[in-house]
């Protein structure tokens, strides 16, 4: 049994650094996944923010919609490193590495378990990147104590570790690289149909019972709560719990996808 989980996590702290060392020689791609959260940032802020103001809760300028987007861009930068996630899976898959891996007398969790970790990792330092932009532009949590930092940042944490489950599962069910970034892209198009940018109950009523319980929506009033002080209500325990369906769930099929009989 301690062997067992000794090999387990030897072989997937190697897939880990081999996922990382991935990462670093190749950053294109988690740049330009980076790109997108930090210039709907400054375009949402700089170019919408005044107007945009006018419609949340004690909004007077461009400053408190800065403070009202910010947690949004934060989970949809999470949501667009996931996609990264899905690529690499599936470039994995295409290339014939896992084969090899498949042969090797290695822990077979590992290797998924490797690409969620360094995912993980990923998408907390790209958080930090976009979040140091959100500080360098003017935004400021000063009512936010110790605690409530810690738990946005474990709030971050979980969320990334559910989408890049549900991220796995969609490169290891994708043909190709491109057919992966394509089915993943729902991860970064369903923070902007949630309340990222506007209040819910500013949106058409047919629309407000889809943006208020789909995934982002309440793991975004959670974090603006923690970072804020605004009320959180329900909507924490909703994060938590979305989190933790979509990560057994992208577990489970990820798992079955991996252990199929590759013929």
């Amino acid at each position: 049994m301690s062997s067992s989980l000794s090999l387990a996590l030897r072989d997937s702290s190697t897939m880990l650094r081999r996922n990382l060392l991935h990462a670093r020689r190749y950053p294109s791609l988690t740049l330009n996944l980076l790109l997108t959260p930090v210039m709907l940032l400054l375009l949402f802020v700089y170019i919408f923010g005044d107007v945009m103001s006018a419609g949340i809760e004690g909004g007077v300028d461009r400053s408190d919609y800065l403070a009202y987007v910010v947690p949004g861009i934060l989970l949809l930068t999470i949501g667009g490193t996931t996609i990264g996630s899905a690529v690499s899976v599936a470039t994995d898959m295409t290339e014939g590495i896992i084969a090899r891996f498949r042969t090797m007398a290695i822990h077979r969790g590992s290797v998924l378990i490797g690409h969620v970790l360094g995912s993980v990792i990923q998408c907390v330092m790209s958080v930090l990147l976009v979040g140091a932009v959100a500080v360098a532009i003017g935004f400021r949590s000063t009512d936010a104590t110790i605690v409530e930092w810690l738990l946005a940042v474990g709030l971050l944490a979980l969320v990334s570790f559910a989408l890049t489950w549900i991220a796995v599962g969609m490169g290891l069910s994708s043909p190709n690289a491109e057919a992966a970034s394509n089915s993943a892209m729902p991860l970064m198009v369903l923070p902007l149909l949630s309340s990222a940018f506007v209040p819910v109950d500013a949106m058409p009523g047919w629309f407000q019972p889809i943006a208020e319980y789909q995934p982002f929506t309440p793991a975004i009033e959670t974090l603006r709560g923690l970072l804020l002080g605004t009320e959180i209500g329900h909507n924490g325990w909703l994060a938590v719990v979305w989190c933790v369906a979509l990560a057994v769930l992208g577990y489970f099929w990820s798992k079955s996808l991996f252990h199929r009989d590759p013929s």
